[in-house]
């Protein structure tokens, strides 16, 4: 479910960011906007990181070989990192250096009607992706909020989604709020100031992407939620008499499982060994995030 959730919430951010992207950058061209150039560019980020977070998501399929015995799972995480990079540089530092160029060097626009036009129906397209990219949230969430959902989520293609999504919303509507002051008070500046708040807003969001992307990179255990289903669903069997320790380790879709547990008593080694593999067998049925089990 969930990886199906991430692809398609990635699809459609793609088919929206593409439309979105051939609208700003003729507008752009139209009206010499520096809000809508920024915009233009902050799609055409939007539009390569999809396609990173799609080849990561195929390459974190192979099977687990000789090189990586625990699979590739976690290569996830370095599409999405370099994706949040790219916000960053691409999306953001452009955005304030365009800005920064025009304040110093203000043209009026020309044709502003085009841009706000072509702005109000990016933020439908936005809206409809980020509507997406919500409703798949909505399925792996368990009632959590966003904002719990992006600190707490080891899904690091629906955490891209979603902040570029927001991010790209707040900027059409900066970009739209720039040039309906330019065209109202005839002053060019607010143009140039439109395209900056843009790029800080786009800096902002890869930061705080970046962050959440490095926890999963260090390592970061499964969510807690599905920690402590896992610990009450041994303590629950009968086999098991106490739980010592329990470790996990996100791997991008799977899950790294670790125990050390003292078993009830068996009359013989082997039931003993029978007990460990049925708990086991029966814990990857309810759990089947669980990619590997290791029990003590």
């Amino acid at each position: 479910m969930s990886q199906a959730s991430s692809l398609r919430a990635v699809l459609y951010a793609l088919g929206a960011n593409t439309g979105i992207l051939i609208a700003k950058g003729a507008a752009a061209a139209v009206t010499g906007s520096s809000a809508m150039l920024a915009e233009a560019i902050h799609s055409a980020a939007d539009c390569g990181n999809q396609v990173l977070l799609l080849r990561g998501m195929k390459e974190a399929r192979r099977e687990p070989d000789a090189k990586h015995p625990l699979g590739y799972g976690k290569v996830v995480y370095f599409w999405a990192f370099l994706v949040a990079v790219l916000l960053f540089t691409l999306g953001g530092l452009f955005s304030v250096y365009e800005g920064w160029h025009k304040l110093h060097q203000a043209e009026p626009m020309t044709n502003p009607v085009v841009a706000i036009l072509v702005l109000a129906v990016s933020i439908v397209l936005e809206a409809f992706s980020l509507a997406g990219c919500v409703r798949e949230i909505r399925k792996v969430s368990g009632g959590k909020s966003l904002w719990q959902f992006f600190r707490v989520s080891r899904n690091s293609e629906l955490i891209i989604v979603l902040g570029e999504d927001i991010a790209a919303l707040a900027g059409l509507a900066l970009a739209l709020i720039a040039i309906l002051l330019a065209l109202a008070t005839g002053n060019p500046m607010f143009d140039a100031l439109g395209s900056i708040a843009v790029g800080v807003l786009l800096i902002v969001v890869a930061v705080l992407l970046a962050l959440e992307i490095k926890a999963l990179i260090t390592g970061e255990s499964a969510e807690a939620e599905t920690e402590n289903a896992i610990r009450a669903f041994l303590v629950a069997r009968r086999e098991v008499a106490e739980v010592y320790n329990l470790l996990t380790l996100q791997m991008g879709e799977g899950i790294l499982l670790a125990v050390k547990a003292r078993m009830a008593e068996t009359a013989s080694a082997i039931a003993m060994v029978d007990a460990i593999n049925r708990v086991e067998a029966d814990l990857r049925v309810a759990f089947p995030a669980v990619s590997w089990c290791f029990f003590e």
